[in-house]
Formats: structure tokens, sequence, C-alpha cells
């Protein structure tokens, strides 16, 4: 009678090598696409929020006859004060403020009382002290409101006239579906509650005010006063070169991309 030895099976070390080889090229190939779906995810989330404060917009001039929210917080960082100290959609310093309060205690915030609304989820940006230190605790807004909706007609820092809507049924040019309502701001330029941007029959032309945002796969996101929003595409990458609370030259091809977001304000008195 023979004894039965029993037989040792083991990967030689090419095969360990190719089956590594083999995971390396698969998890090559996957990475991208879950990059892709993570940021299609941000996207979409952000488009939720600026939904649901487009929704506070509309219940507001429901109970106010006919008047959109206030949008009258515009912050001078000479004097460190708002030019205006009336009620406004909002007053937070998005890169200052370390309580929500300015949320809280402005005008759309009763009729959803989420804080996480007024943040886009692909914002990673931190509060800052007033000298520029990063502190550990996320901002609480990036959204801004169109200078084109209920804001000071005359703008004492920029000195010139703006023009704006202050009733839903007075919009007209542009239409509601084309009028831009709340904004995704770039991180490092978003400082008051309020978008603004040179139109091309007051105040000039050629500059940004305020920079739009460029975190979701180099585009933004933006609400309508008929209720929608969208995510745009930019032709240019969106950089902030000078420094919060200034005036920022056009970069070359960038005017087609500036073009877009005049043609979504409102230009003139008539």
């Amino acid at each position: 009678m023979y004894a039965t030895r029993a037989r040792t099976v083991a990967f030689t070390l090419i095969e360990l090598l190719v089956v590594i080889a083999i995971i390396a090229i698969l998890a090559a190939m996957l990475l991208p696409a879950l990059t892709r779906a993570k940021s299609h995810a941000l996207t979409t989330a952000c488009l939720n929020n600026l939904k649901q404060l487009q929704a506070c917009w509309h219940l507001y001039d429901g109970e106010n006859n006919d008047f959109v929210p206030p949008n009258s917080f515009v912050y001078d960082i000479i004097t460190d004060q708002p030019l205006d100290q009336g009620p406004s959609w909002c007053t937070n310093l998005a890169p200052w403020d370390v309580t929500p309060d300015g949320i809280r205690h402005g005008m759309i915030f009763p009729y959803n009382t989420s804080l996480g609304i007024y943040h886009c989820p692909a914002d990673v940006s931190k509060v800052e002290t007033r000298g520029g230190a990063e502190l550990a605790q996320t901002r609480f807004r990036s959204y801004n409101m169109s200078q084109s909706l209920n804001g000071p007609k005359y703008d004492g820092l920029l000195d010139t006239y703006i023009p704006s809507f202050q009733k839903l049924t007075q919009i007209h040019t542009p239409a509601p579906s084309a009028l831009l309502v709340f904004i995704d701001v770039h991180e490092k330029e978003i400082l008051d509650t309020q978008f603004g941007i040179p139109t091309q029959a007051y105040g000039g032309d050629g500059t940004w005010w305020d920079v739009p945002a460029n975190r979701h796969n180099q585009g933004c996101n933006f609400s309508y006063a008929d209720g929608h929003a969208e995510h745009w595409k930019w032709k240019v990458p969106k950089m902030v070169t000078v420094p919060r609370g200034n005036v920022q030259p056009i970069a070359p091809g960038e005017l087609e991309d500036y073009r877009r977001m005049q043609a979504g304000f409102r230009q003139t008195f008539n």
C-alpha cells in the first residue's frame, strides 16, 4: 500500500505579477469613470440646492405683493462695513463668518431652514480670518444673487447705476427663463451676497466685478427667474488673479463666456 502525498498548489512569481498588473490596469480604467461619476453627483446636488433656493425666492414674492427678495448686502472691504444696512435675502460674509447667523437672519431662510442648500457640495473652501489664515471650518455659503434683482439702483462703491427688477411681473428683458438669479461663485472671490457684472449700457465693459465658479468640470451652476437651474461649461477656466474685492480684467479667449454671463442680467432701466 502506497502513501499518497498531498500536492501543494501555489502561484509562481510570474503569475502573481501578471495578476497585479491586470488589477492595476483595471483600476486605471475605472478610476476616471469613478471620478467623473463623483463630479456629476456633486454637480447634480449643487443644481438641486439652487432649485431649492429659487423655490424660496418664489415663495417670498408670493407673500410680499410680487416683490422679489431684497438683495442689498454689498460690502466695502476698505471701510469693512456693508454699504446698505437694510434687510437682504442673506447677510453672510462667506470667507469670514464662523456662524450661519447671516443666513438664518436672511429674508428667504424661513421658507427652507436647511443651511445645506446655501453651500455647493463641491466647494471645499474653509473659513478664513480677516488676515487670510485658513481655519478648519467649511464655509456656509457658495451662492450669490444677481444684481439684477431688487438691489440698490446706485452702487456707491463702483459709482455706477445698476438696473434691477423689484417685482416678478416686471421681469421682461431678459425673460424669466433667461434671467440669472442665484449664481455659484468662485471660492477665491466670494465675499458679500450680490453678484455683479458691468452691463454694456451702464458701468463699462471688459472686467469681472465678481467671478463665477469653476468647480464643476470647468463649469458653473445657475438658477433662473422661471425656477429652473442649469450647468454651464466654460470655454476658458475661471481664475481669480486679483485680491478679493477688486475688479479683474477678462482673460484672453474669455469674451464668449463673459458675454454669455452679461446676457443673463438686466442691461438697462427701460
